[in-house]
């Protein structure tokens, strides 16, 4: 079974471990904030599950997603979503590194 991935989900970026955990901790308390951090892993030369889309645009949905995240906070969507965000990067990042 292979899962397939929506492009915000496929927008993830592979991180060294450390920061993927520094990233669901700030995504845990600061809902978004993570996932921002993340968005400019991008522009450093994270790969990503979308590879025939330009960088500038996975970075570009990494920022959509901390913004849907932080928007929809207030009715505690985000805050969940921004928890689940952080722990893919976490398990991408133990599974690739």
């Amino acid at each position: 079974v292979r899962e397939k991935k929506g492009p915000l989900r496929a927008a993830i970026p592979y991180m060294p471990f450390p920061v993927a955990v520094i990233c669901l901790f700030l995504n845990t308390f600061v809902p978004g904030l993570g996932t921002f951090v993340s968005a400019f892993t991008v522009l450093c030369g994270a790969r990503t599950d979308l590879p025939d889309r330009h960088m500038c645009c996975v970075f570009w949905l990494n920022i959509a997603a901390a913004l849907i995240q932080i928007l929809t906070a207030i009715v505690m969507v985000g805050w969940i979503m921004s928890i689940f965000w952080g722990m893919d990067m976490v398990i991408l990042a133990s599974k690739y590194s």
